[in-house]
């Protein structure tokens, strides 16, 4: 492994949170590393159309926001390493940051995490090669490419229902799959779904396995009744999950506090962790909101948060 690189200012994570963390700190003369990640640009880059970030009247895609986002950062001198980072610690004796990467081993003042969310599936035989090919978890991403189709939404939650009731501007018929024989989603996102023409809920079910045609693509799905075991096909062209995300923390996991679900806890109303110097910003320190614009500002209170840490040194 090469020799320990110092740096003032290491990001870890390229969503929304990552590059406005990166804009506002490079602007601070704090040329911060950025590590890219195995997704560069987050979850926005799966999203064809932005519609609600302020300043683009008429929506802007993902890629295209998460692009300026980048050259923007790059111009007043962030710097980006496309390593996968693998661990955070911190030496007792001087107080750095270690990040650890597959590559090499970096020495920070100072670190902030934006290493965001990933989508829950079920985990079943085939299920990576779908994503994509008739399997996703973005409705808002993938729904207008299902017109005039049968497809199923999984999930119980309000999450799962938005989803299909959004569904229904496009698909022939959206079926919601749920596990248990009551929802989870609040009462008047319940009524929504149970009242609208389009949606039909199937109770005390799960998926048991995909169907694919000759193709590779997501023909239907064979589904279990949790209760009986008995299974059944159903003919539907995409499956919309919407299960929760598992926040991506564990990299700094002995560094800080995490909630039951597993996002980072922040302390003092703003970014900072129990570990002084280390911020969370984003999608992996936020279970409520996990939107664009807020992961933008939780990244520009990151920054500032770290230039006034990183003054105290």
């Amino acid at each position: 492994m090469p020799d320990s690189m110092d740096e003032k200012l290491i990001i870890i994570g390229t969503g929304p949170a990552g590059y406005t963390a990166a804009i506002y700190a490079a602007r601070a003369d704090l040329a911060p590393l950025v590590f890219v990640g195995s997704q560069l640009g987050g979850q926005l880059t799966t999203t064809t159309e932005i519609e609600n970030f302020p300043g683009f009247p008429s929506g802007i895609d993902g890629p295209e926001l998460m692009f300026n986002m980048s050259q923007q950062a790059e111009k007043f001198g962030a710097r980006y390493a496309y390593e996968e980072v693998i661990s955070v610690t911190r030496e007792e004796c001087s107080g750095l940051f270690v990040v650890t990467t597959n590559q090499a081993a970096y020495k920070a003042q100072a670190v902030i995490v934006a290493t965001g969310a990933t989508a829950r599936y079920l985990g079943l035989p085939g299920e990576k090669e779908l994503i994509g090919h008739g399997l996703t978890a973005c409705a808002t991403c993938d729904g207008a490419f299902y017109r005039d189709v049968p497809v199923c939404v999984v999930g119980g939650g309000d999450s799962a229902c938005e989803e299909a009731h959004f569904l229904t501007r496009f698909a022939s018929k959206v079926y919601l799959l749920h596990r248990r024989d009551t929802l989870r989603a609040s009462k008047a996102m319940q009524q929504r779904v149970l009242n609208h023409e389009k949606i039909e809920v199937l109770w005390n079910t799960t998926i048991a396995a995909y169907e694919r045609d000759d193709k590779g693509e997501l023909c239907g799905v064979m589904l279990s009744d949790t209760q009986t075991g008995e299974q059944r096909p159903l003919d539907v062209k995409c499956v919309f999950m919407a299960i929760g995300h598992q926040p991506n923390s564990k990299i700094v996991s002995s560094l800080v506090d995490t909630d039951p679900a597993g996002f980072i806890i922040r302390t003092g109303g703003g970014t900072s962790t129990k570990t002084p110097g280390l911020f969370a910003a984003g999608d992996v320190a936020d279970p409520t909101y996990r939107q664009a614009i807020s992961a933008a500002g939780m990244g520009c209170w990151a920054a500032l948060e770290a230039e006034r840490y990183l003054l105290t040194l």
